[in-house]
């Protein structure tokens, strides 16, 4: 029961796998269709675009503190109770002016003679009072802004330094996952071919053996091969559709939505010469894990700046205008009769203007050694920026040997591979034909058989680690440009 579920299942998976694999020859997305999808959709490509307009936001922010600042301001208040007034009077009968010997002012309490404080109702300050005024002022000139537009320039560029080593990053992954797409589908179509050799030695082997040319040991022994053969090919089902997997994870494409790929990975080029062309013309700066560190430290250097020129005066200038009014009752804040009109101690309406301007000079003189202590700190943050760059150049002299030499030893194991891939083809055509001619054994047959599928897997295998290993030598010589798939959501 068991065998039959396989051939039923193998009889409906094979038809379907083998249109598909003719619709990938004329559709389906290519290795450039992959990156360019994902640096448009995948979570993190979105995430630093959304950065670089942050950054870009930030700078106009730094602008703007240099523009005019404009605000009003509308303040209605109502003293239930008022302060009392106080002052200094000298206080005589029947006598109000003031005292000639004092200039103190005179008051004529009955009762109360001399010199006293006395705390009286204001009678310059009514219970409801308005204002209403606009606030200009303008920087005139400061150090730290000077420094900041530096800074917000510079801060920019780090985004997009960002930017580009999260794409770089992407397109690494991105190609990686594709090509394990491609060797998992060479895999399937090399189980197919394998299947079709074993099953039609299969047939010869029970046709010799019903003319009583075999043993039926010989026929349960090819038999047992073929059904390996079935189940390693549905592992590789398994193994292709993870591939895939990971290659939609990789792009953020719709896991339930399906995804075909075109290509085919013998259009890889790799041989001694993919080395000599990487190194061909190489400097560190060009990486871009350098170039983010170099906008670091120009970062870090403006820090240092800003640090002293928070020690500069800064001058600016102001204008307030506005109106205001008073009333014995916060309504009458909202009325326009007039009091006392005849003698023009108030006008036609209630609310006066007033406006004063001028500038401002803050000079800082003594920060307590707070701002002596914020330069040493950047100095020091500064130092430990340059000791990075001494262990990026040495990280980068790592990566080049270690790279150099992983790459090599896949190269040499993927030719060993291919020729022991070729050899066991050999083997097994040969230990085929000799045992359908009776001059060679089944158990040489299975054993060919079992070799030239070991050395397949070798080879795919050894293929893949050699792929690999190119890619992390593109990424280790800086040779990998995300300009190269510009999309219309990453240009800069």
């Amino acid at each position: 029961m068991k065998r039959l579920y396989q051939t039923l299942l193998l009889t409906l998976v094979i038809p379907l796998w083998t249109h598909a694999q003719q619709q990938d020859t004329t559709s389906g997305l290519s290795l450039d269709d992959c990156i360019k999808y994902a640096l448009e959709n995948a979570v993190d490509a979105k995430n630093v675009r959304v950065d670089e307009r942050i950054a870009e936001a930030k700078v106009k922010e730094t602008v703007g503190q240099g523009l005019p600042q404009i605000s009003g301001d509308v303040q209605l208040a109502h003293n239930q109770k008022l302060q009392r007034f106080f002052n200094q009077y000298s206080v005589v009968q029947g006598f109000a002016g003031v005292d000639p010997e004092t200039g103190l002012p005179l008051l004529n309490v009955p009762g109360v003679e001399g010199t006293d404080i006395v705390a009286m109702n204001s009678p310059f300050q009514l219970k409801s009072t308005g204002d209403a005024k606009l606030t200009i002022t303008q920087l005139l000139f400061s150090g730290s802004y000077l420094v900041g537009l530096k800074a917000a320039s510079t801060y920019k560029e780090l985004a997009y330094k960002t930017t580009e080593q999260t794409e770089i990053e992407l397109i690494q992954a991105v190609t990686k996952a594709y090509y394990s797409v491609l060797i998992a589908n060479e895999r399937i179509a090399l189980f197919d071919n394998n299947i079709a050799r074993v099953d039609s030695l299969l047939r010869s082997t029970s046709a010799m053996n019903k003319n009583g040319f075999s043993e039926e040991i010989d026929v349960d022994r090819i038999r047992v091969q073929l059904n390996n053969l079935k189940i390693d090919r549905i592992k590789g089902l398994n193994a292709q559709a993870l591939s895939l997997a990971l290659l939609k994870f990789q792009m953020n494409y719709p896991m339930a939505e399906p995804l075909q790929v075109k290509g085919s990975i013998q259009s890889v080029k790799i041989d001694d010469s993919v080395l000599a062309g990487l190194q061909e013309g190489f400097d560190p700066k060009n990486r871009i894990d350098y170039k983010v560190l170099e906008v670091q430290r120009e970062l870090q250097r403006l820090d240092i700046k800003n640090k002293y020129a928070a020690g500069m005066p800064k001058l600016s200038a102001f204008a307030n205008l506005g109106y205001s009014t008073q009333s014995p009752n916060i309504g009458g804040l909202f009325k326009t009769e007039t009091n006392l009109k005849d003698n023009g101690i108030l006008g036609p309406d209630k609310w006066y203007s007033y406006s004063m301007f001028g500038v401002t000079l803050n000079v800082p003189i003594f920060s307590g050694l707070q701002r002596t202590y914020q330069v040493q700190q950047a100095k020091l943050s500064m130092l430990k920026i340059e000791n990075n760059f001494t262990k990026l150049n040495r990280t980068i002299e790592r990566d080049i040997e270690q790279n150099s030499i992983t790459f090599r030893n896949s190269l040499e194991s993927l030719k060993a591979q291919e020729e022991n891939m070729r050899l066991a083809a050999k083997v097994a055509r040969v230990t085929k034909i000799k045992y359908e001619q009776g001059v060679g054994s089944n158990i040489e047959v299975t054993d060919a058989e079992s070799s030239l599928r070991e050395s397949q897997v070798n080879y795919y295998n050894a293929l893949f680690d050699a792929i690999v290993a190119k890619i992390d030598m593109e990424r280790t010589y800086g040779k990998i440009d995300p300009a190269n798939y510009t999309t219309t959501t990453n240009q800069k």
